[in-house]
């Protein structure tokens, strides 16, 4: 009986073996691998990818375990057989009929995923309790699908890593999951790389002949199912390998040669996935173009007239400790403001306070994800190749915009309308000294409105202003964070707050609504005895979208920022060009501190400031300065393009968008500048520089 029953494993797990077998036989080959094996290593090199790939196919095997252990006659007799149909009808029914059903909160597709899998859920399972005699031919239907869709990810992950391994040299990575998040320049690139239609349908054939072939060979362990018993013996022998392998895999993956090639041949992907999946960096030193350390920090360090990482910033004029709040606003492009061209009028309260401020109308955000912006306004650092700082597991006590207060005596707070455990929130900020305010702090008389990603804004909103007012009563400044997230697809909040339905879902509102929600704040500060010893910061985190027609389109990070105090800061317009990270520093410089600092962005109002900006995606490393944007990708490759301001019907008085003509001959100067920011802040994370 055990025998027949693992067939199905036995024939799938010889299919993969050998397809990843030719794989590694096509590696040692492959034009890239420019490294020559003697007979013993590649021997040594095939053995230890077979062990890796025994264990892997045990883990990814799981599912088809699963679904033999839930093969069953008896849950089809009565009366188990229709109380659980019933129970599977009712469910699908709550779904469909119940408009604020445990789905909706979640937005997006997921009610529609829902409904999708539990309908079929219901329908299978109907068909199978009411036609008995139709069974046999039922399951034998689900279990060629369940076989092809094995059989289909073997020979597609096949595919896959011998294109990516023909790109890089290299299993999978980060840039393999940067793959996921990019989807459509990834398909794209696909499209226009490769015969797509004929490579897709020898993908199907193949993996349709073999499924045939698999399902005619064990399709018969189909007719008798396995008691209890004979389950329990298949689920501890299974749940035994699994241990094995969970065991087994990581020790294989901390294994490391002087053959770099010889590494990657004997790995799996699958795992090394995974790996890059959790892990989100990408090694700067093996991957970019590089210069002597030395000389890259030297160029690098140039910048500041102390010419050190470690400098002592000293004011002429008394220190200001005024309380700070840093409102960082989710997905808030510039071209959304009326300052810069919009005529919507979708942020009249952020429009008419900016007119009242210190407006940066030149900054440009580091990255186009949330985390990125949280990292150039906490760390004021350029972007760094992969997944941002917040996300690493090496992002604790680091230099902070909060370590700075806290040296000073402040109070220091991030708040989140969310649960701050998403995009590693809590771990980054908790680790780095903040006390965190989130979701979790709310009761529920609090709470007006709230989707998947929080509270609405302006439930944070009340929230900030008594956590503020708690504060002032300890008698010291405090700074707070407050990041918002009512601006984030689905775009859902509260009715009757603006013109625009609450359930519209559009892009527009969203940003409105924020708009409303932070002139509430505003209204209720100037309430507060502390509101005119505020400075008040505002910047976007990043913007609403960062597709374009070059790999960094300039129009599409351009963000804006401003700082606001009542009788403190002077209303006017700074337009030289600037880096989100330049942000906090310039703030310092206004309250006149006195600090020790390791920030890599400037003072924008210091004599020797130079403008600049740098911009990124997790693969491309991007550096402005002097109408010139250089580009540094993965494999050493170098893109420069010159910057022509052009005029637009949206802002024909402010030009904020800009051609960018790709430059044959790239100007070496700026090559070496780029590389120069990037190599040594990779290097100086790497090495720990930049913590406390």
């Amino acid at each position: 009986m055990f025998t027949q029953k693992i067939k199905p494993f036995l024939y799938l797990g010889v299919f993969y073996l050998i397809i990843s077998l030719l794989l590694r036989v096509v590696f040692f080959f492959h034009p890239i691998t420019n490294d020559s094996f003697g007979f013993l290593e590649i021997i040594k090199v095939l053995s230890i990818g077979l062990v890796n790939d025994i264990f892997v196919f045990i883990l990814a095997s799981s599912f088809l375990a699963l679904y033999f252990l839930f093969l069953s006659n008896s849950k089809y007799k009565k009366p188990y057989g229709y109380i659980i149909f019933g129970a599977l009808l009712l469910f699908f029914l709550y779904i469909l009929v119940i408009p604020n059903n445990i789905f909706k909160q979640y937005g997006g597709s997921v009610t529609k995923i829902a409904l999708i899998f539990v309908g079929l859920k219901t329908l299978l399972f109907g068909l199978l309790l009411f036609l008995p005699s139709k069974r046999i031919k039922i399951r034998n239907i689900l279990y060629f699908i369940t076989l092809f869709l094995y059989v289909l990810l073997i020979v597609f992950n096949a595919v896959s890593e011998y294109f990516f391994y023909n790109e890089f040299g290299l299993r999978y990575n980060f840039i393999a999951v940067d793959y996921l998040i990019y989807t459509n320049e990834v398909i794209g690139n696909i499209m226009e790389s490769y015969p797509v239609i004929p490579l897709f349908l020898a993908i199907f054939i193949i993996t349709f002949s073999i499924t045939w072939f698999i399902f005619k060979k064990t399709k018969e362990e189909l007719l008798t199912l396995p008691n209890f018993k004979q389950k329990l013996i298949l689920l501890g022998t299974f749940i035994v390998l699994v241990g094995i392998s969970l065991w087994i895999i990581p020790a294989m993956m901390e294994r490391k040669s002087s053959n770099v090639f010889a590494d990657e041949i004997e790995a799996n992907g699958i795992p090394k996935f995974y790996w890059a999946f959790t892990h989100s960096e990408l090694d700067y030193f093996q991957f970019y173009s590089k210069i002597d350390q030395n000389q890259a920090e030297k160029n690098f360090l140039n910048q500041y007239p102390e010419h050190s990482l470690v400098r002592n910033i000293v004011s002429e004029q008394p220190e200001q400790r005024k309380n700070v709040v840093l409102i960082s606003i989710e997905s808030l492009s510039a071209e959304f403001l009326e300052h810069y061209g919009n005529t919507q009028k979708i942020t009249p309260f952020l429009d008419s306070l900016a007119t009242k401020s210190l407006m940066f109308t030149n900054v440009y955000a580091t990255g186009n994800r949330t985390v990125r912006g949280l990292e150039a306004l906490t760390l004021c650092i350029p972007p760094t190749a992969g997944e941002s700082i917040v996300k690493r597991e090496n992002n604790k006590n680091k230099f902070t915009t909060g370590s700075v207060f806290k040296s000073k005596g402040y109070d220091v707070k991030f708040l989140y309308g969310g649960y701050s455990y998403f995009d590693n929130m809590q771990d980054f900020f908790g680790g780095n000294g903040y006390d965190i305010i989130d979701r979790n702090n709310f009761q529920p008389n609090e709470i007006s409105f709230a989707n998947v990603w929080g509270v609405a804004d302006e439930d944070m909103a009340k929230k900030a202003i008594q956590v503020m007012n708690q504060e002032a009563k300890s008698g010291k400044p405090f700074f707070n964070h407050w990041m918002t997230v009512s601006n984030h697809r689905p775009f859902t909040y509260p009715d009757g707050r603006i013109d625009i339905p609450g359930d519209s879902k559009s892009r527009e509102g969203g940003v409105k609504y924020t708009d409303y929600s932070i002139k509430k704040f505003f209204e209720l500060a100037k309430k507060q005895d502390w509101y005119k010893n505020t400075v008040f910061v505002i910047v976007a985190d990043h913007c609403a979208s960062s597709a374009g027609s070059t790999e960094l389109p300039m129009d599409k990070y351009r963000i804006p920022a401003m700082i606001f105090s009542e009788g403190f800061i002077q209303p006017q317009k700074f337009d030289k060009l600037m880096s989100q990270i330049d942000v906090m520093p310039t703030l310092f410089g206004l309250l006149n501190f006195n600090y020790q600092s390791k920030f890599l962005g400037q003072d924008v109002f210091k004599d020797y400031f130079q403008p600049k900006a740098y911009i990124a995606t997790y693969q491309d490393l991007g550096f402005v300065k002097d109408n010139h944007l250089t580009i540094i990708s993965p494999l050493r490759k170098v893109k420069q393009y010159s910057l022509q301001q052009k005029e637009s019907s949206l802002a024909p008085n402010f030009n904020i968008y800009y051609n960018e003509n790709p430059v044959k001959t790239p100007q070496q100067n700026l090559v070496e500048q780029t590389i120069s920011v990037y190599q040594s802040t990779s290097y100086w994370i790497e090495k720990n520089k930049l913590n406390r």
